[in-house]
């Protein structure tokens, strides 16, 4: 069945209020299988609006004499309200909504229901299975350390890999213990390993009862484990949520508001995971020491330090290119699973075990960089609402999947298009890139003093509140640079070109 056959009504009469800030829109609404459109009247705007289904992330409705209103919450965190002619009408578009929103957000996996997809091949969910039990019997085989960042500076590397699969029984693996003996060989003279282990110890323990655990000393001699837990799973998405409503509610005290936001413990999360990330970064750089990266499964808070960590010092992962590649490498390539963690925002009613806003933390982080050091990196806040935007709901294929074995599998490079050939065309690089970037080649050392680290305005208030002095005067930098580069007789030079796989 095709979803345009689930649509109940063509079109309706309605008005879109988007917020305080921008005006109503009246005109004609139709949903189709992909998208909710709005085409205003021939005396509007001829500009058409248009709402991607799986973006809808919670649907509410009301009705009230002969129209009714519907509210949708986005997985981008906006708030949109339908005001529509004629209750039938109304009943029968939030059904169409909802039907379509539910299923084409289960349908990652089914990725033909992608706008971008050239053809509707429905992908068998049998294969998916299959692909998956073949990935559970090769972990049963063991781990394979990998190595996501090489620091020439001090000779040394950072690996990540998901726990061992010790046991109960302390098996140990001769392959493993070789290879980070020769990790450590390959360095300068005398260096030493550390594991940062991002578990606490108690959840490591535990994970030893049910076949995994954690390394050690007599088998590894040379590498030192150091605990540095990050929160993971359902408190992190519940501290999501909370950060979410508290910031949709700005008709409260300040100190109640300032008391919600240290209550959601958001920042808690940045604070930790930064520094977690500057503990293997100062280990590398000013210790000389090699460092392995693992949680569980090494797919979640293993990518957030791995990647942290190579921002931190790494030029190259500065620059507009060099952080799209390290989000295919680390992020896209290394198997976080978009997905099951991305599957609903902070909106939905339905609060699955698996959902996680890691990739959205990962970007916090990086926000939390641009901020204190302005200069240093190529991309701008643009970048990172556009990578937050497509993680949960996208007409592109990048974010697909749960792994990069079931985008092979499901030939996803090849049937959708890419996001970033879509974020490198020369009229996309004004919203992305930084005026005023300068290249850096030194390490940036964040402060995570509370002071130091700042809500994400930007994101968090991006669709409640007036646009701040700040962000008027980033666009009058940007129109300084516009106009110098046209007196100069040539146009913004844009460095970014799209990531190899």
């Amino acid at each position: 069945m095709e979803f345009s056959e689930l649509i109940r009504t063509g079109q309706a009469q309605a008005e879109l209020l988007r917020g305080s800030e921008a005006p109503p829109l009246r005109g004609t609404l139709c949903v189709t299988g992909h998208h909710l459109l709005l085409s205003p009247g021939a005396q509007a705007t001829p500009d058409l609006w248009l709402l991607l289904l799986r973006s809808v992330d919670s649907i509410e409705k009301r009705v009230e004499g002969d129209s009714g209103t519907i509210t949708l919450r986005c997985k981008d965190l906006r708030v949109l309200q339908l005001e529509i002619e004629g209750v039938e009408a109304t009943l029968d578009i939030a059904r169409s909504i909802e039907t379509n929103a539910w299923r084409l957000s289960e349908a990652n996996e089914d990725f033909s229901l992608c706008p971008s997809y050239p053809r509707a091949v429905i992908v068998p969910r049998a294969v998916n299975n299959d692909a998956l039990a073949r990935s559970a019997r090769f972990r049963q085989g063991g781990r394979f350390p990998v190595l996501s960042y090489y620091h020439a500076p001090s000779g040394t590397a950072v690996l990540r890999s998901s726990q061992p699969l010790t046991g109960p029984q302390k098996r140990r693996c001769a392959e493993d213990e070789e290879l980070l003996g020769a990790v450590l060989a390959g360095a300068r003279p005398g260096a030493q390993g550390f594991i940062v282990d991002t578990r606490s110890t108690q959840a490591a323990k535990q994970a030893r009862m049910t076949g995994g655990g954690t390394e050690s000393k007599a088998a590894y001699p040379g590498w030192k484990r150091l605990h540095r837990p990050l929160e993971r799973g359902r408190p992190l998405q519940e501290s999501f949520v909370r950060l979410v409503e508290a910031c949709g509610d700005l008709e409260q005290s300040m100190d109640r508001w300032l008391s919600r936001l240290e209550g959601c413990r958001w920042l808690s999360h940045v604070k930790e995971t930064l520094s977690t990330a500057c503990l293997a970064a100062h280990s590398m750089e000013r210790e000389g020491a090699c460092i392995l990266v693992h949680g569980a499964e090494g797919t979640d808070s293993t990518l957030l330090v791995t990647s942290l960590t190579q921002i931190i010092l790494d030029p190259l992962s500065r620059t507009m290119a060099g952080f799209q590649e390290l989000i295919e490498r680390e992020w896209i390539q290394a198997g976080h699973p978009f997905q099951l963690r991305c599957a609903h925002s902070a909106f939905s009613h339905a609060r699955p075990k698996h959902e996680a806003p890691t990739f959205l933390l990962f970007l916090d982080c990086v926000w939390q960089l641009g901020r204190q050091f302005p200069l240093s990196l190529e991309f701008g806040e643009g970048m990172l609402l556009a990578l937050f935007d497509h993680a949960y709901a996208s007409p592109f294929g990048t974010f697909l999947c749960n792994s990069e074995k079931e985008r092979c599998l499901c030939e996803v490079r090849t049937r959708t298009h890419s996001l970033w050939s879509g974020l490198n065309q020369p009229k996309e690089q004004r919203k992305l890139r930084n005026p005023i970037y300068v290249p850096n080649p030194s390490a940036i050392w964040p402060s995570v003093e509370p002071q130091s680290l700042r809500l994400w305005q930007g994101l968090f208030l991006r669709w409640t509140r007036p646009p701040e002095p700040s962000e008027v005067a980033w666009e009058k930098v940007w129109q300084i640079v516009t106009d110098q580069e046209k007196a100069e007789g040539s146009q913004p030079t844009v460095s970014a070109s799209e990531p190899q796989p």
